[in-house]
């Protein structure tokens, strides 16, 4: 499982570094004022240079606008001030133009248009921009999808050291989109990249380790990737430590110690570490045997679609285990998970239905349906 990301560019860049020469003296007053906090002189001397056609000027008036210093936040309004910087050819109010474009900021969403400004900063070597535009046309954002033309843009940005572009391009080796399978190759870039702490990275690392995939299959070289990027919240390494745990690999087995990982990353809503958790309970492992709360985790896992946890909540209602028994509910999980494909839940909706009149199971099947219209949530 693999998460795609690309870092944006904060647009926090410092007045100083925007300097034009011709207006040096004016612009390090403005700079001055800024760090003392005083907006409004600030301002005041931008806008005096703007009007004299000063891009850096117009780029740091959106700038302004963009985080309401000295003004109230307007994103029309630096809109309209970067797309003055950007006529001129300043790469930053290019790329934030496309940013603002791609999410809707004080103009319409434009995919199309987005692509447009990117390419205009791309054009002048901008990492962020030529990685979005890869981004763009991987997702087919504005674009048909192209994962050779994607290839293309990862390639450009990557070298240039952006760590969530490094990462994507490893994924696009180790996925085979747009290039040759190549696992090794796909390691190098994921290595630069966690390199730089980029947990994504670390989290990918962790599965080529765990598989072998580039390296010699190492499962506590594997654990170890997992845990970096687990520190930095990643639900899918907290997960994935938790199995590690629960099986002994690559650590020693404990079953509370899974018990812990799991429930970090149930917290952040992992569909599967819920279901686990709730097994846990279910059967007393690693932890007292506790119906309630296993129904309890059961419930989360199996409102994310989870098949095993809506088999196991049918199982639990027919046996009245953790709830009153209730063959109609018991019934209606059975045939959800039966439907999403888990033969356990048609079997266990077979059986509860023998015990059952034809009318209950009526009522049964139009639960299910009316649960599954609602995606599973209030069931």
């Amino acid at each position: 499982m693999f998460t795609r990301t690309l870092n944006r560019l904060l647009l926090t860049i410092s007045m100083c570094c925007l300097v034009a020469t011709a207006n040096a003296a004016p612009i390090y007053d403005a700079d001055a004022a800024y760090i003392k906090g005083d907006y409004a002189q600030a301002l005041k001397i931008h806008r005096m240079l703007a009007a004299q056609g000063d891009a850096n000027a117009q780029y740091n008036i959106g700038l302004m606008y963009y985080q309401g210093r000295g003004v109230t936040q307007d994103y029309q309004e630096a809109v309209k001030w970067y797309k003055l910087a950007a006529a001129q050819g300043v790469a930053e109010a290019q790329y934030i133009l496309g940013m603002m474009y791609y999410d809707g900021q004080g103009v319409a969403q434009n995919y199309q248009e987005a692509l447009k400004w990117f390419r205009f900063a791309a054009a002048q070597g901008y990492a962020v921009a030529q990685s979005l535009i890869g981004l763009m046309y991987e997702n087919g954002q504005g674009v048909t999808q192209d994962y050779k033309e994607a290839m293309k843009w990862y390639r450009l940005a990557a070298p240039q050291g952006n760590a969530a572009v490094q990462n994507n391009l490893g994924a696009m080796y180790q996925q085979g989109h747009g290039v040759t399978q190549d696992y090794k190759e796909a390691m190098k870039w994921f290595r630069l990249a966690a390199a730089q702490g980029y947990a994504n990275a670390q989290f990918s690392l962790g599965v080529m380790y765990y598989h072998g995939r580039g390296v010699t299959q190492d499962y506590q070289e594997a654990v170890k990737w997992y845990k970096l990027a687990a520190a930095q919240g990643n639900s899918t390494a907290q997960y994935n430590i938790g199995l590690m745990y629960e099986y002994g690999k690559g650590v020693t087995q404990s079953s509370q110690e899974a018990m812990r990982w799991y429930k970090l990353a149930a917290a952040q809503g992992d569909a599967e570490a819920q279901h686990n958790i709730g097994y846990m309970y279910d059967i007393g492992q690693g932890v007292t045997q506790d119906y309630q709360e296993a129904l309890k985790w059961y419930k989360l896992a199996a409102a994310q679609g989870v098949a095993r946890a809506q088999t196991n909540l049918g199982l639990m209602y027919g046996k009245g285990q953790g709830a009153p028994q209730d063959f109609i509910r018991a019934h209606m999980w059975g045939n959800l998970a039966s439907a999403a494909g888990n033969p356990d839940g048609a079997k266990s909706r077979d059986l509860i239905a023998e015990r059952m009149t034809p009318q209950q199971i009526r009522k049964a099947q139009d639960m299910a349906r009316a649960c599954q219209a609602r995606n599973f949530k209030g069931c």
